[in-house]
């Protein structure tokens, strides 16, 4: 059970590196570097279900021209705005 999680962060991370764009690669790369290994698999689910909304929908939340649907205003989305301002993300 531990691997199978450990193989699923790997995957999410990748996806966090690999977004196509180069703002979303350096925010969701670098909290996926910092937080990934901290979240349970109920979070899990939460930030895998943010990277698979499209690219422009997360860019505007994360720029706050646009606002967070329902279905991802939740713990991790929260810890996704906190830290993009954070001084983690060079």
């Amino acid at each position: 059970m531990a691997e199978d999680l450990e193989i699923r962060r790997k995957r999410l991370r990748y996806r966090s590196w690999h977004r196509g764009t180069k703002e979303l690669d350096l925010v969701l790369g670098a909290f996926s570097d910092r937080h990934l290994g901290g979240l349970d698999p109920a979070q899990l689910d939460a930030y895998e279900a943010i990277l698979d909304a499209d690219e422009h929908d997360i860019y505007g939340w994360l720029t706050g021209n646009r606002p967070v649907p329902v279905e991802h205003d939740n713990e991790v989305m929260a810890a996704i705005l906190e830290f993009r301002l954070s001084d983690e993300i060079k």
